[in-house]
């Protein structure tokens, strides 16, 4: 485990892992974290989110808009919720997760996470590399095929794994800043590309488009929060644990929901423009390709250039969350080592997908697009838990034997895991899982119900999860709240 030293400063290494900061160490305010969340949102890949509400749900574009204000900025809300945990506890969210599931009990919850991260990762640095092999097929005539040009394959993946382990081996301080500044040279050529998209819409269809039914609106509100702040959750602590303890719990949730939300509510109004009367974006197996073939060449070197920034902004703050995941798994190494045992990790995945791998790309965004269901479980909890839980103990955050005030019964709270098991149970109930239409891997008995077929299982796992634990009456019995707020002084 790491030893606690000073904070450093943007380009110096952070040598802290998973141990609380200490409080004269805590000098963070909410604007830092209102640029962490745009850059990670920044993306030009959200455009799709917002073809699918208009081509398959039929809704009207203000009704769009609607949906990704509730949706996209609402979901970062909740991830501004947590944040709230990170300012309290001063140490990452699947560590302050201890507290909730027990020292042993959280080990469940943060391999799920882990793996969902390092699955994204993953799919970010592979769409990355295609990205870069278009970019040079425009520019230099080389191959646009991986298998065709398996050594620039290679090197593009070495590359953007290398320009993120830079970011996120050096740290909160570096990721900090290069989050920010990144936004502006991005955002610019976002907005750069977005204008000339607008150039496709046919403004008649758009005003001429016949509202949908308010059931259509509550499924792309659910679909949209899914899409976008759920999966973002379990970093929210990650980022926020340096902040000062004066900042106010309203201005870390107004950060992450106006940070976040104002990218995403842009992207998916205009994916939604243009998608009105035309289904091809929302419905391509490769929504990059797609958007590019609206392009002339002159447009799609800035419009690639982007995407590869957006991606990368992405990965920087995944990676880093990954890595204080790994440590809170039980891995004894520094930090910076934890991010180069995710970046080999990635890596290798990369590889396997673009220069080995024929059809398993497919199963494998669906195996990690499974794991939202108990990632969503463990965010009901942890949210039902933070109502009442105002003291996390250093100490025995980091105590992983018996004298721990979190070890609970065998190092388990098994209210929480409990309800979070069953959750689970209830979530896979509703969901199907499939690679194609055709071919269908698993359908829960509840997968043809509205909400099973509407993909908003997920919704059920949330509410079941936390409200089940509320009923159990948490961890919080009076033995363990005393022992607690005495170590924690």
């Amino acid at each position: 485990m790491n030893t606690s030293s000073a904070s450093q400063g943007a380009g110096q290494l952070e040598t802290r892992g998973i141990e609380p900061v200490p409080e004269n160490e805590c000098n963070g305010h909410p604007l830092q974290l209102f640029w962490v969340w745009f850059a990670a949102n920044i993306s030009i890949l959200g455009l799709p989110l917002g073809a699918t509400l208009v081509a398959f749900q039929g809704l009207a574009i203000w009704q769009a808009i609607i949906v990704a204000i509730l949706g996209a900025a609402g979901s970062f809300a909740v991830v501004g919720v947590i944040s709230i945990a990170g300012r309290r506890g001063r140490a990452p969210s699947l560590t302050l997760s201890r507290a909730i599931f027990g020292v042993r009990g959280n080990i469940g919850p943060t391999l799920v996470s882990l793996m969902s991260r390092l699955g994204w990762e993953t799919v970010n640095t592979t769409t990355a590399a295609f990205v870069l092999l278009s970019l040079f097929a425009i520019l230099f005539g080389t191959p646009v095929e991986a298998k065709n040009a398996p050594g620039l394959t290679l090197l593009f993946i070495a590359l953007f794994v290398l320009l993120t382990l830079t970011v996120s081996g050096l740290g909160h301080a570096t990721l900090l800043v290069i989050q920010k500044w990144a936004t502006y040279l991005f955002g610019a050529l976002n907005l750069i590309v977005g204008g000339f998209l607008l150039t496709h819409i046919d403004w008649n269809l758009v005003f001429d488009a016949p509202a949908a039914p308010l059931s259509a609106m509550i499924i792309g509100v659910g679909t949209m929060a899914a899409g976008t702040g759920i999966g973002w959750a379990n970093a929210g602590a990650d980022m926020s644990r340096y902040q000062h303890a004066s900042v106010k719990a309203t201005r870390l949730v107004a950060s992450a929901a106006f940070g976040a939300g104002i990218p995403l509510i842009l992207l998916i109004t205009l994916g939604g423009l243009l998608s009105v009367g035309n289904d091809h974006l929302a419905s391509a197996t490769d929504p990059i390709i797609a958007i590019r073939e609206m392009l002339p060449t002159w447009m799609a070197v800035p419009y690639l250039i982007t995407a590869f920034g957006g991606l990368l902004l992405s990965n920087n703050l995944s990676v880093y969350s990954a890595g204080l995941t790994t440590l809170t798994l039980g891995l004894k190494v520094k930090r910076v080592h934890a991010v180069i045992v995710d970046i080999v990790a990635i890596f290798a995945g990369s590889i396997y997908f673009m220069l080995i791998a024929d059809s398993f790309y497919g199963p494998f965004i669906t195996f990690i697009s499974m794991l939202a269901v108990p990632i969503t479980a463990w965010v009901g909890i942890f949210v039902v838990d933070l109502l009442h839980r105002h003291v996390y103990s250093p100490k025995d955050l980091l105590d992983q034997t018996p004298r721990s005030a979190y070890w609970y019964r065998g190092g388990v709270e098994w209210r929480a895991l409990g309800s979070w098991a069953l959750a689970i149970v209830l979530g896979f109930s509703f969901t199907t899982v499939a690679t194609t239409p055709e071919h269908v891997l698993f359908k829960g008995f509840l997968a043809d119900t509205w909400l099973g077929h509407n993909g908003l299982g997920w919704i059920v796992t949330f509410i079941v999860a936390g409200g089940l634990y509320a009923l159990l009456g948490g961890a919080r019995d009076r033995r363990v709240s005393t022992q607690e707020a005495a170590h924690a002084r």
